[in-house]
């Protein structure tokens, strides 16, 4: 490892954790990646899960962490309270709770909440992604609707810097149960792979955007075209995905008409399945890497936090 860590950044999901090691500029050192999310560190101890892979990556006991996601739920390490929307982003490092007990400085940013009857919705981790991306990609003015895919999908209004509201959609969940737990599943195959160049992908995208109240009927056409076409587990896979992030769009761009600028921010297979979807529907948009927006957040929370050792990290 070349350089000199200044600390610690976590992105710590349900099914999923991540560790990079960061200079002062907010540059990758080392990193390291396990399958060690909540449900496993819950049972593993969250202190330990951490030690572990920063021992491994030959981290100082005394480097600070600072940590992003579900570590900070009410079933995490130590909870970090939501923060009510309407608020602004640069709000989050300044109450980022401290984890008790331990030695090293470990920070936890709280999540966002939406607490209105008919639209209640929450997130951890997203918003550490959204201050990143607003780092890199502009100086936090304007008005921007943001596309996160994910197993649970959010889309998020910005403005000026302030987060005014955001939807969840269960397009990724809701799949995955289909490909293993439903009547289809022996139609769309072991595999969850989905090809975005495929097709019939953009076909059904087009078709659960247009006609989002036949949904149901176009999931069970799955089943009819294998059993009396014989049509292949990838295509009706790309169907499959197709109607459901189509049908996402459908509820979900409307807000596009008022002047909001679209922003993708996304990373992988994912982020090419909505790319290509977004594309499909006309619908102009840039894109921000979710993985290089999620450490751009990280750092600019740690040169919050720890001023006197993140020195750049936020610029």
């Amino acid at each position: 490892m070349s350089g000199t860590p200044s600390f610690a950044a976590v992105d710590w999901g349900t099914s999923t954790f991540r560790v990079w090691l960061l200079d002062a500029a907010g540059d990758v050192l080392a990193e390291r990646r396990s399958d060690e999310g909540l449900r496993t560190a819950a049972e593993r101890g969250f202190a330990r899960v951490l030690e572990t892979h920063l021992e491994a990556l030959g981290a100082d006991p005394a480097l600070p962490a600072v940590v992003c996601g579900m570590a900070g739920s009410r079933q995490g390490w130590q909870e970090a309270r939501y923060l009510d929307v309407p608020t602004r982003l640069d709000a989050i490092a300044g109450n980022a709770v401290r984890i008790d007990g331990i030695d090293r400085p470990v920070h936890i940013l709280p999540g966002l909440a939406q607490r209105d009857r008919q639209t209640a919705d929450v997130m951890r981790g997203e918003e550490t992604q959204l201050l990143g991306a607003m780092t890199r990609e502009d100086d936090g003015t304007g008005d921007v609707l943001y596309c996160m895919p994910g197993t649970h999908s959010k889309w998020v209004r910005l403005r000026d810097g302030t987060v005014t509201g955001f939807s969840t959609f269960m397009t990724g969940e809701v799949y995955a149960l289909m490909v293993r737990e439903s009547i289809l599943a022996q139609t769309l195959g072991d595999a969850m792979d989905v090809d975005a160049d495929a097709p019939a992908f953009a076909k059904a995208v087009l078709a659960a955007h247009d006609e989002p109240a036949l949904l149901m009927r176009f999931f069970f056409a799955l089943r009819g075209s294998s059993l009396l076409f014989g049509e292949e587990a990838t295509v009706a896979r790309a169907r499959l995905s197709g109607y459901l992030i189509g049908a996402e769009l459908a509820g979900s761009l409307p807000a596009e008409r008022d002047g909001a600028a679209i922003r993708l921010l996304a990373s992988g297979g994912l982020g090419a399945l909505y790319k290509r979807a977004l594309d499909t529907l006309g619908v102009t948009h840039t894109s921000v890497d979710a993985d290089e927006a999620v450490r751009a957040g990280l750092a600019r929370a740690a040169a919050a936090i720890h001023p006197a050792v993140t020195e750049g990290a936020h610029s």
